[in-house]
This record gives structure tokens, C-alpha cells and sequence, in this order.
């Protein structure tokens, strides 16, 4: 059985002192393939190490994280621009709007939301999108950027059906991970209704540990938690999800 985390920080300082472990812990249980999202230029030493130590292992995406999108985000935009042409990055992202901490930036958010969103289009890359409290912005600036090279994930997918659909339109697969596990998380309601060739499995590690582990650092070993729960949703077997779901990942990253 194999499975791809396909969104996963594991550069952070939370896996600085048993940062082998954790990826190895992974690698045993059929997690072979880790997707690293970027979240700013101050970040891209500790996710190219990590890289180059597990080139067989580890993928990485260029982009300037909607939180991390302040008073200097044209000169960090132009760090991602330069970075496409010195790597083999698989996906812009993570990319776009979060309006949960600060609304401070939202017109600079939305900026780079599209600058990111042609330089992919541009490059012929997916994108992956980072969205809280902001699918109405979302979607808005998607309508307007709609063309056929238009594709990617929605991370950590928490919208309503209607929405998963708006998205799967546009042309997204959806990224589930631990909320699915959640009391409350909302997606386990609805998320059979979507087909399972439109989901793809990731952890966002350390964040989002899936029950038994709420509240304790994720890890990408735990994305079986995941498997298992999709697995009883769907009513189907956990080797023939991880099959399906880790088709639609080698597809969308074209791994």
C-alpha cells in the first residue's frame, strides 16, 4: 500500500530533534512520497535540506503563504518568481486568502492570490490553495483566472457540498485530513457524496492531528487515521482507497 502526504510541513522546528523518525516511522507504514507546501523565502533553506537528504521521498512547491503575505510581499513574490527557475518545484502553494487571524492585508492577499495563480498558470503548475473564512474571495478571483491549466488542491478542504462542488469545477481536487476525524469537522456529513477521484489524502503536519491525537503534533504517519476514516465513509477498502487516492496525486503533482 502506498499513500502521499500531499501537504506536509515537516521543515518546521517541531520535527527539528527527531526529524529522521518521524520520516521513517512514515516510510514503514506505506507513506512514501511527502509534498512540502511553502509558506515564505524564510523557510526554503530548511525544506531544501530536507529535500536533499530524501530526494527519492521529498517534493517541494514555491509560493508565499496568505499569512505570511505583509508590507514586503512584491519582493517575497519575486523570490518565488526567481526560485521557479533555479527548481523543480511540483505545485505553487500553499496559496491564497486567510482572514481568520488579520484582514489587515486582504488587498495584498488577493494580489498575490493572482500573481501566484498566472505565474502557475505560466509555468503550467498546479496550485494549492491555503483558504479560512475567505471562499467568497476565493472563488471570486478562481472565476476570473478560470482557463484549462486551472487545477490543483483546496488544502485542508472545510466548505459546505455545495462549495466542494463549486471547486471540483473549477477544476481541484480537495485535500482531507484530520477535521474528516473531527466531532464537528463537518466533512465527514457529506464527503461520500464526492466522487474519490476529486480527494486526495494529506496530514498538514504538525497541525490537524487527526482523533486519537487532537491537540498533540501531527505527524505524516497519522494520515492512516485518515485512510481509515475515509475508508468507513466511503465503504470501501483501505488499500483500494489508498490506491485510488494516491492515482489522483501522482496525477494532479505528476509525480
Amino acid at each position: 500500500m502506498q499513500i502521499i502526504d500531499t501537504h506536509t510541513h515537516l521543515y518546521l522546528k517541531q520535527f527539528k530533534e527527531d526529524i529522521d523518525e518521524v520520516i521513517e516511522r512514515a516510510i514503514n507504514k506505506g507513506i512514501d512520497k511527502f509534498i512540502f507546501p511553502a509558506i515564505d523565502s524564510s523557510f526554503m533553506k530548511e525544506m531544501q535540506d530536507l529535500e536533499n537528504k530524501y530526494p527519492q521521498n521529498i517534493y517541494l512547491m514555491s509560493g508565499l503563504h496568505p499569512v505570511s503575505v505583509k508590507e514586503n510581499y512584491k519582493e517575497e513574490l519575486e523570490l518565488v518568481v526567481k526560485s521557479l527557475d533555479k527548481h523543480n518545484y511540483v505545485a505553487i502553494g500553499e496559496i491564497g486568502i486567510d482572514l481568520y487571524w488579520d484582514k489587515t492585508f486582504l488587498k495584498q492577499q488577493q494580489e498575490a492570490f493572482e500573481f501566484q495563480i498566472r505565474l502557475a498558470i505560466s509555468k503550467d503548475l498546479p496550485i494549492v490553495i491555503h483558504c479560512r473564512d475567505g471562499f467568497d474571495e476565493i472563488f471570486e478571483i478562481l472565476d476570473g483566472e478560470k482557463c484549462s491549466k486551472l487545477r490543483g488542491v483546496f488544502h485542508c478542504f472545510t466548505g459546505t457540498l455545495e462549495q466542494a462542488n463549486r471547486a471540483i469545477n473549477l477544476g481541484f481536487k480537495l485535500g482531507i485530513g484530520g477535521v474528516v476525524t473531527f466531532k464537528n469537522g463537518g466533512i465527514d456529513k457529506f464527503i461520500n457524496q464526492i466522487d474519490i477521484k476529486n480527494v486526495v489524502l494529506e496530514t498538514d503536519a504538525p497541525y490537524l492531528s487527526p482523533v486519537p491525537f487532537r491537540g498533540k503534533r501531527n505527524e505524516s504517519s497519522y494520515i492512516t487515521y485518515v485512510l481509515s476514516k475515509l475508508s468507513e465513509l466511503y465503504g470501501i477498502s483501505e488499500i483500494e482507497l489508498a490506491d485510488l487516492t494516491t492515482k489522483n496525486a501522482l496525477k494532479i503533482f505528476n509525480l
